[in-house]
């Protein structure tokens, strides 16, 4: 059975938008034979790429839900999850990269490293994600894959190992040359099914060699062996594979290759350079937390006759039910088998187990450890564990980014109304970073998330797949309050209304905390205030931050300090202490100097640089500081820090900029204090309840 966990391999497919993720996917699948057929990735034959379900998906030409599916290649099994490239869907590529064990980062041969490039980097990173690199689009015009791979090292700080030289650029784009064989690949066929192997050519050969010697200083590092057999020049394909293995999965190297999805040419080496140098689950370190021993770390070992540890990390609502994605970390799933839910102590019995091929199923009887599979029938959240019966242990979570825009929403009609509540509840529990609550002044229901594209879709979803009618108000930003001084308080809470009453003091110090949100520190001396209740003045302060007094807005960055206060043996209450909890924050905060903060995006524009000056004048009218730009081939690229309530309708002020040959990318930055004349104009919407028009 280890033998056959060894050959597993969990990847992940990310990238910038349009770098080709979905292209590389679906000539996967036709070259391990998964799919009969090359489908078009914008629908434009009808049916529309295999990874791309989603009817939205196909309309569209972007993927918007992460999507699973399993290869055989050479004698090992991939488990394979495409991953959106939108930054508004970026909780997809969280909870991909969470569970696998090694990832494929697409770049354009055009492009070279973007910014959606560099956060998926950063993820990456975070879970501790071996990749190799695939630079796209050799075929385009202005390809420059060279030039990519030293992006790799300066803007990403990876130490890129080129494995293939391109034989032809742009519209000659022909093949590879495959360094560490040294020979030509080129691939024929209708799709590029045959790889046809042949010599050099004599002009290219000094080229490869120079290329090779580069390639084997890097490798030398990594294996004594090889830097003997490269200084006796004897270096064999078998040496340099296992010191591509051993830099790869220490982090330290990312072996480049090259290639064309479109132009189906390249991906096979990508196929081997998967099997070949990313981890199996028997080379991945995983750790859980201990529930019975104070959360105390325990390794895991991808044994299947070890006690089960699965993790669930994506839910999704599907014709049979709820289908829950898990990954296996320890010993096996069989169907009729019993699990203990770590979080809910609940017990559930293995129905339905399947294998998932984007919307397709297939019943399966086991999964061992190290597999993707998923599960019907069981009600849970993303992030549980599920573990054998008498195991405790839960997996770390992942990280969810906050959201950065809301709108409000309303059902058209009364027929509309218990499809909204269905959809949003659906929504809510697979998606993290879509929230949904009830504004309590007005009554109106108001949805979050990451960005306008990604509540856009939710609202088309709600139309088409509940039949909702839906009425959508302008986005809100999700501004913050926060202190800029400090302000000390001492407050009574004293309330007699006959029989027991309520007495709480409670006297201290609110400041602004530079790093975070909120820190809540007790220096309470000689029992001023019992133990009991410290835990309510938390609960209190953090109640009312939940609610500013200039906008209404949450409060954040404030450290609350206790270190005096009083109680009654009789009148003393939980209840007591929450409410002068609340009420000395109030009082402290008004003369905190507070001040409202805007969520500041990180936009990246790229354009023909004719148009570099409109550009520049598009942003800084929107209130954009400007961080830099690049100029390489006729093209531009400019980055920014602007406020996300000046971004709404930007993609049409830039198309109309530049006669529709820009885009852009945004990401959340920071939060920062936002202008005098910004504040006067928030206040004053605060007071009349009514949008001030806005000069720009």
């Amino acid at each position: 059975m280890k033998d056959t966990i060894g050959r597993i391999r969990n990847i992940g497919i990310s990238a910038h938008i349009d770098s080709g993720k979905t292209t590389l996917t679906e000539r996967i699948l036709y070259y391990t034979r998964r799919i009969h057929a090359i489908h078009d990735v914008r629908g434009r034959d009808g049916v529309g790429a295999t990874m791309d379900h989603m009817e939205l998906e196909k309309e569209r030409g972007i993927t918007i839900t992460s999507a699973a599916t399993r290869v055989r290649w050479r004698d090992h099994a991939i488990n394979i999850i495409d991953t959106p490239g939108h930054v508004d869907f970026t909780i997809e590529v969280e909870r991909a990269l969470r569970v696998l064990d090694g990832a494929v980062l697409i770049l354009c041969a055009v492009a070279g490293v973007q910014s959606q490039s560099i956060t998926v980097d950063r993820q990456m990173r975070r879970y501790r994600v071996p990749r190799i690199a695939f630079i796209n689009k050799c075929d385009r015009s202005g390809a420059n894959p060279e030039k990519v791979a030293l992006q790799l090292r300066d803007k990403l700080g990876h130490t890129p190992v080129l494995l293939q030289l391109p034989v032809g650029l742009e519209a000659d784009f022909s093949g590879v040359i495959d360094l560490v064989e040294m020979k030509l690949l080129r691939f024929e066929g209708a799709a590029g099914e045959q790889v046809v192997e042949g010599p050099i050519p004599p002009e290219l050969l000094p080229r490869a060699e120079e290329r090779r010697t580069e390639m084997l200083d890097v490798l030398s590092m990594y294996s004594d062996e090889l830097m003997e057999a490269a200084l006796e020049d004897r270096a064999t394909p078998e040496l340099i594979h296992e010191a591509l293995r051993r830099g790869v999965r220490s982090l330290d190297l990312t072996p480049v290759l090259l290639g064309s999805a479109y132009k189906n040419r390249g991906v096979q080496p990508v196929l081997d350079a998967i099997v070949r140098y990313l981890p199996s689950p028997l080379d991945v370190r995983a750790e859980a937390l201990d529930l019975d021993r104070e959360e105390a770390p325990v390794e895991l070992a991808p044994d299947p006759d070890a006690p089960t540890v699965a993790l669930a990390f994506k839910l999704e609502d599907g014709r049979y039910g709820q289908l829950t994605y898990l990954r296996v970390y320890q010993g096996t799933l069989r169907r009729g088998d019993t699990l203990v839910n770590a979080r809910s102590g609940r017990r559930i019995r293995i129905g339905r187990l399947v294998r998932i091929h984007a919307d397709q199923m297939e019943d399966i009887d086991v999964a061992p450890a190290g597999d993707i599979v998923g599960l019907f029938g069981v009600d849970c959240r993303t992030g549980d564990t599920f573990c054998s019966p008498g195991t405790r242990l839960a997996m770390t979570s992942m990280h969810v980014p906050e959201p950065v825009v809301s709108l409000g929403i309303a059902p058209a009609d009364a027929a509309s109304q218990a499809k909204v509540a269905r959809a949003l509840a659906r929504f809510a529990k697979e998606d993290p970073t879509f929230r949904v609550r009830q504004d309590e002044e007005s009554g109106q229901t108001v949805i979050s998330g990451m960005g306008e594209l990604h509540l856009e879709v939710y609202v088309e979803r709600m139309r088409r797949e509940y039949g909702a009618r839906v009425e959508v108000s302008p986005p809100e930003v999700a501004y913050r309050e926060t202190v800029s001084r400090r302000s000390d308080f001492n407050y009574l809470h004293r309330k007699q209304t006959g029989g027991s009453g309520q007495y709480a003091r409670v006297a201290g110090y609110i400041e602004p905390l530079e790093e975070g949100t909120y820190e809540f520190v007790d220096q309470i001396r000689g029992g001023a205030i019992p133990t009991e209740f410290i835990g309510s003045c938390d609960k209190g302060f953090r109640t009312a931050m939940e609610k500013g007094s200039l906008i209404g807005a949450p409060v954040t960055g404030v450290r609350v300090v206790i270190n005096d206060g009083a109680a009654h043996a009789v009148d003393s209450s939980d209840m007591a202490f929450q409410a002068a909890a609340r009420m000395a924050f109030r009082e402290a905060y008004r003369r905190a100097a507070p001040r409202i903060l805007e969520p500041l995006m990180r936009v990246s524009v790229e354009g023909p640089a004719e148009f570099q000056g409109a550009i520049y004048r598009s942003l800084m009218q929107r209130r954009g500081t400007i961080l830099g730009s690049t100029e390489d081939g006729g093209f531009c690229r400019i980055e920014a820090e602007v406020p996300l309530g000046e971004m709404f309708g930007y993609a049409t002020d830039l198309r109309s900029a530049t006669q529709g040959k820009a885009e852009f990318t945004m990401e959340f930055a920071r939060y920062a204090p936002v202008p005098p004349d910004v504040a006067e104009r928030l206040l004053a919407e605060r007071r009349t309840g009514a949008p001030v028009e806005e000069k720009r």
